[in-house]
């Protein structure tokens, strides 16, 4: 049995879909549906069990006891809330929760990390998984702080030897892709673009407020989620390899290279429009993130990362402007 926590919100469904697709399972996820389509994230991709977040533990002690692997993707994921007890519960103790699981049985667990973990970069962008590193990382928000304190933990564990059969942390980075309709504004820029695009022919970014950059100059590594996907069944398939990896494209592009790239995807000229940056998120604006990927290719993997122009190019045409948007 595999299990994937968030298994129908965005990268956990399209890893799903990828895992049926190789023929690999039985598969499980863990979620909340609520109301809402979010099910339609799942819908076309058989599923053996779909459990509650508040029965998981249990289910793992009984039905669920042969679960080999964890793919551990389910978070309160949103970078503005503030309810900090609810995403230590949510992000850090049920990590742990899952974490002891696997250490116990002697089962392998891929979590989700954030390069939000990195704060605001002044310290670069590189997956050093020293104690000492980890935690001179100052994240911006309780969001990245408790991906960073599920970091530290898992190091200083898989030192003391209480580790699971095989762990990585992923350090994901601005991932885009299809499956991500049911997290509103925390969707994508490609999907917002997508939308200003279809209904006012024009899309707008954010002035910059840097000297350093022009208006929509703002860099990002904009990563397709079926690399990030392609990674997590890399660690599948090596399970000797363990540790924190960046997960990214590692090629930082800007915002209005995205645009662009989004206007040509949909056949429509080029409009772009800029508009000022909130006071309240311009004091901790991040300018450029990149993921050094030098580890990860250290230990085998081949990256072939997706170019901007074809990632979006791919989700535009085959998922956006697509009767079925779903994969």
């Amino acid at each position: 049995m595999i299990l994937v926590t968030g298994g129908a919100g965005f990268i956990g469904s399209n890893l799903v879909a990828s895992l049926q697709e190789m023929g690999l399972g039985p598969i499980a996820i863990c979620d909340r549906f609520r109301q809402g389509n979010k099910w339609r994230n799942v819908a076309k991709h058989p599923i053996a069990a779909a459990v509650h977040p508040d029965d998981l533990m249990d289910w793992l002690n009984g039905e669920g006891a042969d679960t080999k692997v964890i793919f551990h993707l389910g978070a309160c994921s949103s970078t503005t809330e503030t309810d900090v007890d609810y995403i230590w519960r949510n992000n850090v103790q049920f990590s742990m929760d899952l974490w002891h699981w696997c250490e116990t049985k002697g089962r392998r667990f891929i979590y989700a990390s954030s390069a939000a973990t990195y704060g605001n970069g002044e310290l670069g962008f590189d997956d050093d998984e020293s104690v000492g590193a980890l935690d001179a990382l100052r994240p911006l928000n309780p969001y990245g702080w408790s991906k960073k304190v599920v970091d530290c933990n898992a190091v200083r564990l898989a030192a003391q030897g209480k580790a699971p059969k095989q762990w990585a942390g992923l350090k994901f980075f601005n991932v885009y892709g299809p499956n991500e309709y049911h997290k509103g504004g925390q969707q994508s820029v490609v999907a917002q673009l997508f939308k200003q695009i279809n209904e006012t022919g024009g899309a707008r970014l954010f002035k910059s407020h840097h000297p350093d950059y022009e208006d929509g100059g703002q860099m990002r590594d904009f990563v397709w989620v079926g690399d990030v996907v392609n990674i997590m069944i890399w660690l599948y398939q090596n399970p000797e390899v363990s540790g924190i990896f960046n997960c990214g494209a590692g090629k930082a592009r800007s915002f209005a290279d995205l645009a662009r790239a989004t206007f040509a995807a949909m056949d429509v000229p080029v409009n772009l429009d800029f508009t000022e940056t909130p006071e309240n998120i311009r004091k901790h604006y991040q300018y450029f993130t990149e993921a050094n990927m030098t580890k990860l290719r250290g230990m085998g993997m081949d990256l072939n990362s997706t170019s901007l122009e074809d990632g979006v190019a791919d989700y535009v045409k085959n998922y956006l402007m697509s009767e079925d948007q779903y994969r």
